[in-house]
């Protein structure tokens, strides 16, 4: 049985899925030889990282229950962003200090993955 959900968390998971592929899309080909190693491999972990979040974010609307999957959804929301936001940056050359933004957005998709786990307990639990 498919939950419904709200046009905002709806629209939330359209846009983290599509914003994935355009960038994906947008590294491959037209970063393809601007980008040295190092910064393409920055580029493929962003990629990599939004994509299966904004998965997670899907998870989370679809099954994530009370104030735990609130949580879960915001938290993935910020770490799509702040992780891979920041390596994205990083990879198109912004300065190193940009760098001081993504364990930030690694912490809110740890605490996305509890507060998902936490809104799928049971109420016998």
């Amino acid at each position: 049985m498919r939950q419904p959900v709200s046009t905002r968390a709806g629209l939330l998971i359209g846009v983290a899925g599509a914003s994935a592929v355009l960038l994906g899309a947008f590294g491959v080909h037209a970063l393809r030889g601007v980008l040295d190693e190092h910064h393409s491999e920055l580029w493929r972990t962003a990629v990599n990282y939004h994509v299966w979040h904004a998965l997670a974010l899907t998870l989370a609307v679809g099954l994530g229950r009370g104030r735990s999957g609130r949580v879960a959804v915001t938290a993935f929301a910020f770490g799509i962003v702040l992780f891979s936001g920041s390596l994205y940056a990083l990879a198109l050359g912004a300065p190193r200090w940009t760098g001081i933004i993504t364990p930030f957005g690694g912490v809110a998709f740890i605490s996305g993955w509890i507060a998902l786990g936490l809104s799928l307990r049971t109420r016998e639990d």
